[in-house]
């Protein structure tokens, strides 16, 4: 029986290397060089050892009685798009950390660490530098370790000048606080707190809106070029509401992160069947970006709330007597607080919110 070989080439070839076979392994290390001190910055003490092992390492903090870990996962979808159109690459790094942070922080959890994964055609270490320092900034904001992560060349699996972003966080919440909306009751009061932007979703309308309008990306829009205007980072909620958790424990019922699905799909995940969320939609002017999407694309007022966040990034709810001293705690860390509807006792039929 002959092996199963294909027969070698008769004239003899020159030596292929992974270099020839488009995979840079020094340029990999090279990333990994410029990326070290940016982690560093992120660490915490829980943290052991460094970057460059095989698994991170991280001691969970005795301060928990009963730990619950808490995780999400996401990406950055296509807002990256933007990123290679416009060769702006220094932010989308905040959106990837906040989408996770974010999502956790609604739960009552602590973000401990967050790792990133990185995929490209052909590693170019000045890009693939930038998306990290944004990585690394997020974390800071969010007070997350960034405790590893991983670059991946694949020659032909992208298109050159693109690449792809995951990433995912690891929190924990003491059991006996986790905040789940099920202490939700009728006459509490929803807070709105203000969006940097359209953060991370709605971006393939966006861009479809950009194209049909032919829209000039350096020109001025309010105050700012419509490219930072439009690529603007999402906004990272951690801290102000970690604090305000703590001063007044107990005080915060339930949390929405206004992703894709916007205020309309992301309130009803955290109220019990029986109840509903009245949204009083003229509680906050809709921001000049939203203002501009809406007549440039001539979208619908529904599709605009179920697409975009509208100006509101995080959804909080609180007691009626507690209102005040949360709205101004959460304004004296920095949030623009909006008050922007209640809870109530549900109809029959009724959706769960309703934007009035």
């Amino acid at each position: 029986m002959s092996a199963h070989h294909p027969a070698p080439p008769a004239e003899p070839q020159a030596s292929l290397s992974y270099r020839d076979a488009g995979v840079d392994i020094d340029a990999g290390d090279a990333l990994v060089d410029r990326i070290k001190p940016l982690a560093k910055r992120t660490l915490r003490p829980e943290v052991l050892g460094g970057i460059g092992g095989f698994g991170a390492l991280f001691e969970l903090s005795k301060k928990y009685k009963e730990p619950v870990l808490v995780s999400g996962t996401d990406g950055v979808g296509t807002k990256l798009k933007l990123a290679f159109q416009l060769n702006k690459h220094d932010t989308v790094g905040q959106d990837l950390v906040a989408m996770s942070v974010n999502d956790i922080l609604v739960q009552g959890a602590e973000p401990l660490f967050f790792l990133d994964y990185f995929a490209c055609g052909k590693l170019d270490v000045d890009t693939a530098a930038d998306v990290v320092k944004g990585i690394a900034h997020g974390c800071e904001l969010a007070g997350c370790a960034l405790i590893g992560g991983e670059t991946a060349e694949m020659p032909g699996m992208y298109p050159a000048g693109e690449y792809d972003l995951a990433g995912f966080a690891v929190g924990a919440v003491e059991k006996a606080d986790i905040i789940d909306g099920s202490r939700i009751v009728p006459g509490d009061v929803v807070l709105g707190l203000a969006s940097s932007g359209a953060h991370s979703n709605g971006y393939s309308l966006i861009r479809k809106i950009a194209e049909r309008a032919k829209v000039d990306f350096d020109a001025p829009f309010h105050g700012r070029a419509f490219r930072d205007v439009v690529m603007a980072p999402t906004r990272i909620y951690v801290k102000p509401l970690l604090a305000l958790m703590q001063a007044m424990p107990g005080t915060i019922k339930g949390m929405a992160h206004i992703t894709g699905g916007g205020i309309t799909e992301n309130v009803p995940r955290i109220l019990r069947d029986e109840l509903v969320a009245r949204i009083d939609g003229g509680a906050w002017t809709l921001p000049p970006l939203f203002q501009w999407l809406q007549m440039a694309g001539n979208v619908d007022g529904d599709e605009m709330l179920r697409v975009f966040n509208c100006g509101i990034g995080m959804v909080v709810v609180v007691s009626a007597e507690d209102v005040d001293t949360a709205a101004e705690k959460l304004t004296a860390a920095g949030e623009t607080v909006y008050r922007i509807g209640r809870i109530d006792s549900r109809r029959e039929g009724e959706a769960q919110t309703i934007v009035e």
